[in-house]
């Protein structure tokens, strides 16, 4: 009895929609997905898949770009809009970046070039059929859970949920503090690649001269020092998620090097003389504007292209306030048990302060300023005077306050130091960055300020 008559027999194989119009692709993606033990159905055109779809369930579609009857784009719309749950993959010509990104963008789960490599076939088959929603089950509870019923947090939820049964690399933006890893996090956690490693990167702390290194790996030998070989961060990724935070970061040498490995799902370490493929999803954020870095040259237009096919933007604290005291209690708490103590009250008064406060820290500050109001406050309950947050930072104006203008701009600017100041446990060059100055300027700022002392 031949693999595909046992198969069948037992009844009890996924079933996989295979859309080619070359009989001779047909039969090798039939062969590869009978190996793995799955039932493969073939259509040669647009019109046979559809007539397939309405008649049989299916977990898996994949579909050539180019057929006799229309682009392949046609059929992912279609699954879309009437099968939501299905993923669908696309073959593309080799090389053919726009392509791609055109179908990921239409609401492809991934794709895969000609020729196709099988162990890209199998490893793209597996990702699918682990799909919340085929056959396995995931969950947003617990430490990675995105907390808030405000419109804007809702809505960013609902994306998060359908951005992570796909494989598209998505670029999550916002500011500095309002929860961008987590976002990213979320999308793993959510996605078939929940099992395997998440990543984390931060492209700001990377030394230049180490960044291919440290990306892509290296053979021993290729340089002083290398007495081992050693995987990078995309081998180190393989089968789960790349995250790259503040992308915006990276040198414009280090860009090409990360378009060519996206492209390709290639890399080269450094001192090798071959390739070896790699399987990640690529998520990256950053609180900069990429598309005005773009037309300052500053970033690779080809790059964020790539990079931008799916954009989550992260709400601002201050647009989430009827969710803080929510946060407050939900951070208070955690805090409390990770010191021991239980966690104290937050008076009414306390709490309509933090509501309008504009958190320019967004929740790294909310954080901040609850443990500091933790270890310090003078009674059993927090109270507006344990929050140290100075009035003018919530509502006062020059003309309030009976000050120049120049005196409401330095205290602005002494509070927005200050902030950076606590978000990074004093760290001047961290807090440099994240205020987006260098550091000789902070330095000259606070001397100015006398916040030297």
């Amino acid at each position: 009895m031949s693999v595909k008559t046992e198969r069948r027999s037992r009844g009890e194989a996924k079933r996989v929609l295979v859309v080619d119009d070359e009989a001779d692709i047909r039969e090798l993606l039939d062969l590869t997905l009978a190996r793995m033990g799955l039932e493969a159905d073939c259509a040669g055109s647009i019109a046979e898949a559809r007539r397939l779809l309405e008649s049989q369930r299916y977990q898996l579609c994949l579909t050539d770009m180019r057929l006799p009857d229309g682009e392949g784009l046609e059929l992912v719309r279609h699954i879309g809009a009437t099968l939501a749950d299905l993923p669908v993959a696309v073959i593309t010509a080799h090389g053919s970046a726009e392509n791609a990104v055109s179908a990921l963008k239409a609401g492809a789960f991934d794709y895969i070039a000609k020729p196709v490599s099988l162990e890209q076939l199998r490893g793209l088959v597996k990702s699918a059929l682990e799909l919340p929603g085929n056959g396995s089950d995931a969950s947003a509870d617990g430490e990675f859970a995105l907390l808030g019923e405000s419109p804007a947090i809702a809505q960013v939820r609902e994306l998060i949920e359908r951005v992570a049964r796909s494989q598209a690399p998505v670029h999550i933006t916002g500011e500095s503090g309002s929860g961008k890893e987590l976002a990213a996090r979320l999308i793993h956690t959510l996605g078939a690649r929940r099992d395997h490693a998440f990543v984390p990167v931060n492209c700001g702390a990377i030394p230049e001269n180490l960044m291919e290194s440290e990306f892509f790996g290296y053979r021993k030998g290729a340089f002083t020092g290398a007495s081992d070989d050693r995987d990078g961060f995309f081998q180190a990724a393989h089968g789960g998620t790349l995250f790259l935070d503040e992308v915006a970061d990276l040198p414009l040498t280090m860009q090409v090097k990360l378009l060519r490995a996206i492209q390709e799902k290639r890399v080269r370490k450094v001192g090798a003389t071959t390739e070896e493929p790699v399987d990640i999803r690529l998520i990256c954020a950053t609180h900069q504007d990429l598309k005005a870095l773009v037309e300052q040259g500053r970033f690779r237009q080809d790059l964020f292209y790539r990079l931008n096919v799916i954009e989550v933007r992260m709400p601002a604290l201050r647009e989430c306030r009827e969710d803080i005291p929510m946060l407050a209690q939900r951070i208070l708490a955690r805090l409390a048990r990770a010191a021991g103590v239980v966690s104290p009250p937050v008076t009414a008064e306390a709490l309509s302060a933090l509501e309008n406060y504009p958190f320019p820290g967004n929740v790294r500050e909310l954080e901040n300023i609850l443990e500091r109001s933790l270890a310090l406050m003078g009674d059993v309950r927090i109270d507006t005077v344990d929050l140290n947050i100075a009035p003018s930072s919530v509502c006062a104006t020059p003309a309030a306050n009976g000050g120049s203008l120049q005196d409401h701009l330095d205290q602005v600017e002494r509070q927005a130091i200050l902030d950076a100041l606590g978000q990074t446990g004093g760290n001047r060059t961290a807090a440099a960055r994240l205020l987006g100055v260098t550091f000789r300027s902070l330095r000259y700022r606070m001397a100015r300020l006398g916040m030297n002392d």
